[in-house]
């Protein structure tokens, strides 16, 4: 049985997309159980399913890895990444602080 817990009224609420704070890295939670990561230039560069048992979720990638994150309010630790709900104050600040730190692309 899945943890996710969804109806059509009244979806997960990690359900949405999730973004790196420079945007190159998007994870969309479906409200299927399935995800479509996005990487760059690249579409549906990686997806899979998931399943979200409290704050913790785990992904099983359609091409066979595993992999886990945790979720710390409107931020996703997964991968050795901080991906944000798109549009949250807190992607607001990524997005502020890392256009601050005097990198340019």
């Amino acid at each position: 049985m899945s943890g996710i817990s969804t109806t059509e009224a009244t979806p997960h609420p990690y359900v949405g997309m999730w973004v790196t704070a420079d945007n190159q890295i998007r994870q969309e939670l479906l409200a299927n159980g399935r995800y479509d990561e996005a990487r760059g230039q690249r579409d549906s560069a990686y997806t899979g399913r998931y399943e979200v048992t409290g704050d913790h979720i785990d992904y099983w990638d359609d091409s066979g890895f595993t992999a886990d994150g945790r979720f710390e309010g409107d931020v996703l630790h997964h991968g050795g990444y901080l991906f944000y709900r798109e549009g949250s104050a807190a992607h607001q600040r990524a997005a502020v602080t890392r256009g601050s730190s005097g990198s340019s692309s």
